[in-house]
């Protein structure tokens, strides 16, 4: 977090940060901290960790403020998490002037998360990158391995409008 929180922090890229850059070299240009990160990974205490072509890491950090009343691990953490990992490995695939859009995200929830585990990785890669469509799938894991869910992705690949 210092690394990416030395930069911009959370907000939104300006055009002129991104023009000409492929998604991955956005998408490396975020973690060296160089241009902003989602803020939606502040408010739910997630980091973007690496990326490579076609895949995506994320670590997470299961707190109080995302338990249900059950007292388990809200499910819209564990999907928010595994849409970040899953968009970002696409992203890591679009060429200069192409972007995404999750048009499906289905979510398999297999073992209860609770703040008694520390941290959670989620685990994206790209199955399938084509021009108007990408699938992907991911999988939330602690760190002794165990699978706390996994996910799959089907995404809308589009021309980028402009923005000014």
């Amino acid at each position: 977090m210092a690394r990416l929180d030395a930069g911009p922090g959370p907000g939104v890229a300006r055009p002129e940060q991104i023009a000409g850059k492929t998604g991955l070299e956005m998408m490396e240009a975020m973690l060296r901290g160089d241009i902003p990160y989602a803020a939606i990974a502040k408010t739910l205490d997630f980091t973007l960790m690496s990326v490579a072509p076609g895949r995506a890491v994320f670590q997470g950090a299961p707190l109080a403020q995302h338990l249900n009343p059950l007292g388990t691990i809200h499910g819209g953490w564990f999907a928010t998490l595994l849409d970040s990992a899953l968009g970002c490995a696409v992203h890591t695939m679009m060429p200069p002037g192409r972007g995404y859009t999750t048009a499906e995200l289905g979510v398999n929830l297999v073992k209860a998360l609770t703040p008694k585990v520390p941290r959670v990785r989620a685990e994206g890669k790209v199955i399938h990158c084509g021009r108007q469509l990408a699938t992907a799938e991911a999988r939330l894991v602690g760190a002794d391995g165990t699978l706390y869910a996994h996910a799959t992705t089907t995404c809308l690949v589009f021309e980028m409008a402009s923005r000014g």
